[in-house]
Parts: structure tokens; sequence; C-alpha cells
């Protein structure tokens, strides 16, 4: 990112009052408009967007105030803002992807240098530089148990998040110098608690959007969406498909050979379920109706029951008489 000396693409002093100012940007805004240029149209593109990117400062007394103020320490202050950008990707999984403008510029389609220390400051627009936007959407993880996905309701989530600077309202200066809180950017790291509504069923990768609690419009426009990407927490006990639910349930040989009624827990509480007699070790038996409620179209996905039989240890001298009274019955020699 380099320096942007807007005096110096306008061609005016550092003392040149504000009539001068708009003065040199109406006539060079006529000479470098692109229709006017249309033997060499790309660079009086980039030329009528750096003269209305000086503009846009240097028009405007606040932004003028803090870029004067930024000086020989905008380095300095451009450092701080790059700390705390890479501070905030490793916090969580963060999406600032910017939409639209010219490759390398930032989000109000001026250059990166612009973005990082005037995007946000002031409401003033003009013919030239009416580009009020909408925020940039905002994305990170939030981890649920899948006791949270099956039961769905509130819960209260605090995320750290960019928002403007308390102490300086966004303008990046204090009392004539730079912000000591956010170093001149106007924008700072601030956690921010939610009260989120799960839905019910709700599946790993799906997204929860919070409408307006994303990053901050520009020029009037409204604020973007935070949204919440859902990671499902390992379960000790369940595992999960779709809306369908798996779980191994230990049983006796006896309950397998026998047959029994054995207890099962599912997610709405224990229930019944029958062995038939002679049912073989790891068979599958479904618990219709068990499984996780269905988001779009109600109702509930099953829940499958894997029979794991336990042999019995530590046999007596007893047990291990009649086993093999058994076995030679099973092989027919008596």
């Amino acid at each position: 990112m380099n320096y942007k000396n807007y005096y110096e693409i306008l061609g005016v002093p550092k003392n040149a009052p504000e009539k001068d100012i708009k003065s040199a940007y109406r006539r060079l805004a006529r000479k470098w408009h692109p229709d006017a240029n249309p033997e060499n149209p790309q660079k009086a593109e980039e030329t009528f967007k750096d003269i209305q990117e000086a503009y846009e400062v240097l028009g405007d007394p606040e932004k003028r105030k803090k870029y004067d103020v930024l000086g020989s320490n905008w380095q300095q202050a451009a450092r701080s803002a790059e700390q705390q950008r890479q501070y905030r990707t490793q916090q969580g999984p963060f999406d600032f992807n910017f939409e639209g403008g010219a490759p390398g510029a930032g989000p109000s389609g001026f250059s990166d240098f612009f973005d990082m220390f005037f995007s946000g400051i002031g409401r003033r627009q003009t013919t030239h530089t009416a580009f009020s936007r909408r925020g940039q959407d905002l994305e990170t993880t939030l981890e649920l148990t899948l006791r949270e996905m099956f039961d769905g309701g509130k819960k209260s989530v605090a995320l750290q998040l960019e928002d403007v600077c308390p102490r300086c309202n966004g303008t990046g200066t204090d009392r004539g110098g730079l912000c000591s809180q956010c170093h001149g950017t106007g924008r700072v790291l601030q956690t921010k608690k939610f009260d989120v509504t799960i839905p019910k069923g709700i599946r790993e990768g799906q997204r929860i959007r919070l409408a307006g609690q994303g990053g901050a419009g520009q020029h009037g426009g409204p604020n973007g969406d935070l949204f919440l990407i859902v990671k499902e927490r390992d379960d000790p006990t369940y595992k999960r498909d779709g809306d369908d639910l798996f779980i191994d349930l230990p049983v006796s040989v006896y309950d397998l050979v026998l047959g029994a009624e054995v207890r099962v827990p599912t997610m709405a509480g224990q229930v019944t379920m029958t062995i038939p007699e002679g049912t073989q070790n790891n068979r599958t038996l479904r618990l219709a109706g068990k499984g996780m409620p269905k988001i779009k179209n109600g109702g509930a996905g099953d829940q499958y029951v894997r029979l794991v039989g336990q042999l019995p240890q530590n046999l007596s001298d007893k047990e291990k008489k009649l086993y093999k009274e058994l076995a030679s019955l099973r092989n027919g020699k008596r």
C-alpha cells in the first residue's frame, strides 16, 4: 500500500482554501473524464478515479484534518491496522472479501490507502462521489452440540467484530493527533453479544443470518449481515447422517439368542425396543421417527441401533461346564 499525496494529485498547496480545492477538482474532472478521452480511456479512468479520491478527502474538512494529522505517521497507523486485521482473522474464520470495485481496489472502489483511513468517515456526497455502499457481509463459525441442534431455541453468543472507535467516533483523530485507541484507522475490535435463534434440526454447514450485524455501511449505506456457519461438535453417543442418528447399543449374548426387551437412549428420552429371538451380532434395528427434527417438512428422521453383543467374562467352573454342554448339543455329540 502506497501513500497517496492528494494535494499533489489536485495540484494545490497544503494550505489551499476549500474553494481552490473545489475549483481544482472541477477543472481536472472535466479534463480527465473518460468520456472526454476516448483515445486513452484506461489512463483517463485511473486518473479520474485518483482525482475523485483526492477530492473525497480534501473536500471534506473532517477527512482533510485526519489526512493532515496522519502525515509521516501514516505507515505506523497502517501497521497498527494490519495487526488488528490479523488478530481479528486469528480469532475466527471471518470472511472479509470485498465485492465489486477494480482489481486492487477496496470496497469503496478507491485505493487501499483510502479505505484503510477514510472509507468510514463523513456523510458528504457530491455529484461525482455519491457511492453509498452497503456494508460487507461477515462470516464466522458457531459451534453447537447435537443437543442444541435437536432442541433449537435461543443461544447467547459473544463475537469479536470491527466497529467504529468510541474514542474518536471513527474520525481517527483525537485532540489534534492520531487517536491512541484506533491509531488513526477509525475502527477497533469490540466484543458483541447476540441472542441467536437456532432452528430445530439445523445441520452442520447451514448458516444463520443476523441481519444488519455485519460490516458498517459507507456514506449512509445499510450495514451488511453477519452469517454464522454451524459446526457440529462431536457427540460421545450419537453419529448423525442428515436427519438420521446412529448409536451402538451393548447387549448380552443371551438377549441376542433368546430375545429381550431393552431400553435404548434417544434424544427425546429412553424408549423400549424389542430384540427378536436369534438376532445376529452387529444387526441394526430402526426406531422410526426418533432421529433429528426435519426443518423443512416437519417430522423427524430415524434412529438406527446397532446391537453389539457382549461376551461374558470371568466364567465360573459351573458356567464353563454348561457352555461345554451347549457346545456339545449344538455339534450333535449328545
